[in-house]
């Protein structure tokens, strides 16, 4: 009978590649919510938020007779 300790034994571990999707995942709701967050505060950031409307009169009248 072999001796059992003499012998080498291997073990195969395959893997289908799927490990690390976790992270892309992460990165991909993280981007997300920053966009999200942008569009909310565009308006305090200055991107495009409501405008602000100036009147400019076309001409001022001055009066500068003294008496």
């Amino acid at each position: 009978m072999a001796d059992d300790r003499d012998t080498e034994h291997t073990t195969i571990v395959e893997r289908d590649g799927g490990g690390g999707g976790g992270g892309v995942l992460a990165v991909v709701l993280l981007i997300i919510v920053v966009l999200v967050l942008l569009w909310v505060f565009r308006a305090q950031l200055g991107l495009g938020g409501d405008s602000t409307n100036i009147n400019v009169p076309n001409s001022i009248d001055v009066n500068v007779n003294q008496s």
